[in-house]
């Protein structure tokens, strides 16, 4: 543990991909304040953690009419969050903003929008959520909307699949002007061969795992594995238990480790980083009579993001070398947000 210490002492620490703005935004609605810093803070402090990204998803009750309006009132709570946690928290648009804050102790969010949703069928908002902080964007969720079409959780649904629509490739078009990095997680097969066929820049998938460990459609195939990384791009590693393992006794530290050994097989650490999706805080807004309908419930395999520590020591009994583990706690993530941001 002194070993894992050390580590994460000189790491930068990325979580490319954290839901949390909509329990924010939910919480300050019931009237409470300095969430983040109350909530999350001490996990993140625990774990080593120096940036998060903050997704912006939309959920179900709310697309499509009110899309836009919850991803602004998300972006808000944040904006009020820093507002009244000057000292701990900051929002960052730039490499140089990154460093900053981990400079100065606070740590740093990065906004990604889970869903092109907010957007409609207008490109040009792409424009305004890139001024308020817009760094990342995921064209959707696991379900259709006007950029494609989702990935399934599940393998052998019937329902007919589509790629990207027109207005998917625009969104292409303007996020590589702008400098926003491309998400293709949560998209189907045919939507991803179509971003990868149209990008210039890196492509990453922010929280996704390999298909060939566990066989769910939203995880990646070994030639998707190889597209990402022959852009130069990152796969984040998904901590959630129903993409981690088939069965839930799988679904362990040891289960992750198993994806990311396999990407370091096949296309080496510089593409592998972590997305952790943790989801265990969020359950709470699920009804139970919907949780009782799903086979599996899922679940973290590690408790929150002060258990990091936990996956670095894994590593380290893997054989992974303490250079290999910066790149894979957050350097790799640095590499790509310098090419592609401007």
């Amino acid at each position: 543990m002194e070993q894992v210490k050390q580590i994460h002492q000189c790491a930068h620490i990325v979580d490319a991909h954290f839901d949390l703005l909509m329990d924010v935004e939910i919480q300050r609605g019931y009237g409470r304040k300095k969430v983040i810093e109350t909530d999350y803070l001490p996990k993140f402090r625990e774990g080593g953690v120096n940036t998060v990204v903050a997704a912006i998803y939309i959920d179900n009750q709310f697309v499509p009419e009110m899309s836009l309006r919850k991803a602004l009132n998300q972006i808000q709570a944040l904006y009020a969050e820093m507002d009244e946690s000057p000292e701990v928290i900051s929002l960052c648009r730039s490499v140089a903003d990154i460093q900053k804050a981990e400079e100065e102790g606070k740590i740093g969010f990065i906004l990604s929008l889970e869903g092109a949703e907010p957007l409609y069928r207008d490109v040009n908002l792409l424009r305004i959520f890139y001024e308020l902080g817009l760094r990342k964007l995921g064209f959707v969720w696991s379900r259709r909307n006007d950029a494609g079409d989702g990935s399934d959780f599940i393998l052998g649904r019937k329902r007919k699949q589509g790629g990207l629509s027109d207005f998917g490739f625009e969104l292409i078009e303007k996020a590589e002007e702008l400098g926003i990095v491309l998400d293709v997680t949560h998209l189907n097969d045919e939507g991803f061969w179509d971003v990868m066929e149209a990008a210039r820049h890196p492509v990453i998938a922010s929280h996704s795992n390999c298909r060939s460990i566990c066989p769910s459609p939203r995880n990646l195939s070994d030639d998707q594995i190889k597209a990402i990384a022959e852009k130069g791009g990152v796969i984040g590693i998904n901590a959630v238990s129903f993409v981690v393992a088939d069965t839930d006794e799988q679904a362990n530290v040891d289960g992750l480790l198993a994806h990311m050994d396999h990407i370091k097989r096949l296309v080496g650490i510089e593409h592998m980083g972590l997305g952790l999706d943790l989801c265990e805080d969020f359950m709470k807004y699920i009804a139970p009579e919907t949780l009782a309908q799903i086979p599996r419930k899922p679940f973290d395999v590690i408790k929150g993001h002060g258990e990091i520590p936990k996956i670095t020591e894994a590593l380290l009994k893997h054989g992974y070398k303490e250079s290999d583990i910066e790149q894979i706690l957050g350097g790799n993530w640095l590499r790509v947000y310098r090419e592609v941001w401007k």
